[in-house]
């Protein structure tokens, strides 16, 4: 399996923090957040990562990650997206390093405390389909709600005014190959972008749609709330140690 991390966009509701840099660059705590996707990926296993950026900054990663050796990793890949075209369009410039192999996308402004190894697992016994990571949430309107009947999602709304479930979708998910002929087939929402909540409500037409629920807290890194938020979740819970970060 390979992962996928999507970096892009303007970061419009952080501003004037990202009027000079990318959102995924700014602090969390006492690192950049682009380093909590990056450590999710590599708990669960994964060695072949690539960074989908955009903006007028996405040279700032490679100054900061470089190759990724710092991180244990072989080689770090990157690809670059025009303007914001959606969740769904930056991971369509993924297909050719995903190369038919399923892959872990994660969301680079979500941070977890726990790790999402036996998920992977698990899913890698069968990979087929598509497996979301679910958690219970206050604010759940503000993401994609899953309604579950019998155990299983028979729809995923985006931010719902009266929502179905106590969860909201986290920007963790898993997919086979499929993804991108399913991402061809998508016409543009009202915010004229490709929609990943109609990415994932197609696996679930298709009766392919999994779920796990997420140990530990979750954390969406953006807005200024949610990340103070998440900088203070870091600092007393410890989960800003990224052990497999080699130390200079």
């Amino acid at each position: 399996m390979k992962g996928v991390i999507l970096a892009g966009g303007l970061g419009k509701r952080l501003y004037p923090l990202t009027k000079i840099t990318n959102k995924h660059l700014l602090p969390v705590y006492d690192k950049p957040m682009i380093y909590y996707p990056l450590e999710c990926l590599i708990k669960a296993g994964i060695e072949e990562i690539i960074i989908v950026t955009g903006g007028n900054n996405a040279g700032d990663f490679l100054r900061l990650l470089g190759n990724g050796k710092e991180f244990g990793l072989k080689h770090l890949h990157y690809t670059y997206q025009e303007g914001e075209g959606g969740i769904a369009a930056a991971l369509a410039l993924a297909e050719d390093f995903a190369d038919n192999e399923c892959i872990c996308v994660v969301l680079g402004d979500n941070i977890i405390e726990k790790n999402i190894k036996k998920d992977i697992e698990d899913y890698s016994k069968k990979s087929r389909g598509a497996r979301i990571f679910l958690k219970e949430v206050p604010d759940r309107e503000r993401f994609g709600v899953p309604e579950i009947v019998n155990g299983k999602i028979i729809k995923i709304e985006e931010k719902p005014k009266n929502p179905k479930s106590k969860y909201a979708v986290t920007g963790i998910y898993i997919y086979d190959s499929n993804v991108f002929d399913i991402i061809r087939t998508l016409v543009p929402s009202q915010r004229n972008e490709l929609e990943i909540t109609d990415v994932n409500n197609r696996y679930v037409e298709l009766g392919e749609m999994t779920y796990s629920i997420l140990d530990g807290w979750w954390a969406d890194a953006g807005t200024p709330e949610s990340l103070f938020k998440a900088s203070r979740l870091v600092s007393e819970t410890g989960a800003n140690n990224l052990l497999l970060l080699k130390k200079k």
